[in-house]
């Protein structure tokens, strides 16, 4: 959905929308399960910057849920995760940034996104949402045991007969070290 400022110029809009799995794409990492429900408005702020210059901000209010999928960080099968996330999101054009590429900016500025062109996509937004809300490490289960480090067997559905007090060769060097000085 295209969030352009020439309608919001008129009129806030309003929207309730629902994406089936794959409509919006969150790369190789992260896959949506079942539906998400989208639901907020936009609206156009205008910022004056003295004489005739403004500036034409858009203000995105919302909210989502739904569920995605991830790989389990110890033994990479998947993983579902609940996600529900409010949103109050700010993006300003990006023609607003003139000059070099290394400017200080306060803290409160932080917080804003930009858009190219007359507006911005709302899968953007919904897409960038999703990714900051998914865990960096996310586990199957709470308990997970993992894959072992010497054969790959996933240790949650059979025991391997790997030996897992083998010392790795590369310590070697440490372990003379360490007996010398005792």
């Amino acid at each position: 959905m295209k969030i352009r400022v020439q309608d919001l110029e008129f009129r806030n809009l309003e929207f309730e929308l629902q994406f089936q799995p794959g409509e919006i794409d969150f790369g190789s990492e992260v896959r949506q399960v079942g539906m998400l429900d989208t639901s907020g408005h936009a609206e156009l702020i205008r910022e004056h910057h003295g004489g005739h210059e403004s500036i034409d901000d858009i203000r995105l209010i919302g909210k989502l849920n739904g569920r995605v999928e991830v790989s389990c960080a110890r033994c990479l099968e998947p993983a579902e995760i609940p996600i529900s996330r409010s949103f109050d999101l700010l993006y300003r054009p990006l023609s607003s940034e003139k000059g070099s590429d290394e400017v200080a900016i306060q803290e409160a500025e932080t917080e804003i996104g930009y858009y190219a062109g007359e507006g911005m996509d709302l899968e953007d937004s919904l897409r960038e949402q999703i990714l900051l809300a998914v865990p960096i490490k996310t586990l199957c289960r709470y308990d997970c045991k993992g894959l072992c480090p010497s054969c790959g067997v996933n240790r949650n559905e059979q025991l391997c007969d790997c030996d897992q007090n083998k010392r790795d060769p590369r310590w070697a060097a440490l372990g003379e070290l360490k007996n010398k000085l005792q």
